[in-house]
């Protein structure tokens, strides 16, 4: 005579080890699907961010096939305000992200987020404090995604601006530009003086006088 069949959650009605792998895997399978709807999404939003790149190849491609000053200009403007606008464009998007930039300059240089590449000595700001970033960091949430490079000050004189190149007055003049007649001035163009044929100490050719003797005559 046999027993009953057990119970699939066992006697005391705890769910049995086939339960919680079916679980397991019904979990895994849940994060995995929301894993791959974030990344579509992702990958969708910088399909705009693709496209206003290509946009600024072409400006940049008008900026080197232009032919006036007044065309360069405003090739360069236009470049200008489409290389902002991607740039805005896709922090944005990091930031509907949760992922935003760290904030170093003015702070002191912390190494959970900060990595310090260089030292500068400046006379106001405290040792250790960020001056300027080299490569910007990322953190998603309070979790850092790349740490900051920076350069920190250090006590000290600031550095004094590199000077340019000293021209020689006499080997390197300064050319100065043909004064242009104006409604206001009313001057001429400066022209260069033309020499004679006696200052140039050149000889006299023998038609010259032939020619001045018939005028006379």
């Amino acid at each position: 005579m046999t027993g009953p069949d057990p119970l699939p959650g066992g006697h005391n009605g705890s769910p049995s080890e086939l339960d919680k792998l079916r679980r397991r895997v019904a979990a895994l399978s849940a994060k995995r699907v929301a894993a791959e709807d974030k990344v579509d999404a992702l990958l969708t939003s910088l399909l705009s961010l693709d496209d206003a790149l290509a946009d600024t190849r072409r400006r940049a491609g008008a900026l080197h096939e232009a032919r006036s000053a007044r065309e360069t200009a405003s090739a360069a403007l236009a470049l200008c305000d489409q290389i902002e606008g991607a740039h805005l464009m896709l922090r944005a998007e990091f930031a509907r992200h949760d992922v935003d930039p760290v904030d170093a300059v003015g702070r002191a240089a912390d190494p959970a987020e900060m990595r310090v590449v260089g030292t500068e000595p400046h006379p106001s700001l405290p040792g250790g404090t960020v001056v300027r970033e080299k490569v910007t960091g990322f953190r998603r949430g309070s979790a850092v995604l790349r740490a900051a490079q920076v350069v920190v000050a250090v006590p000290g004189p600031a550095p004094e601006p590199v000077p340019g190149p000293v021209l020689d007055p006499v080997l390197d003049p300064v050319q100065e530009p043909d004064p242009v007649p104006g409604p206001a001035t009313g001057r001429k163009r400066t022209q260069p003086r033309r020499t004679t044929r006696a200052q140039r100490r050149l000889p006299r050719k023998p038609s010259a006088g032939r020619g001045r003797r018939s005028r006379r005559a």
